[in-house]
């Protein structure tokens, strides 16, 4: 399962699981269910501009990787 610090600037994903000891992340929206968007990586990989809703985040590639995803196919 890949998660959210896998995926290149552009892409869009639902997210499927969020370990509960990270409230931190759950309050800002990431969310089982919440379709997310990578929107910028850092130059040298860290960290990541993730859009989730109408909330903008910047997470730490470190924290991105305990945020398992299913990419969703661009229509």
């Amino acid at each position: 399962m890949p998660s959210l610090a896998h995926l290149a600037p552009g892409a869009r994903a639902r997210v499927l699981r969020v370990p509960a000891e990270k409230r931190r992340l759950l309050a800002l929206g990431l969310r089982p269910g919440a379709v997310v968007e990578v929107l910028l990586e850092a130059p040298l990989g860290d960290p990541l501009e993730v859009r989730a809703g109408d909330a903008f985040l910047i997470l730490r590639r470190s924290e991105a990787s305990e945020v398992f995803v299913e990419p969703l196919e661009e229509a």
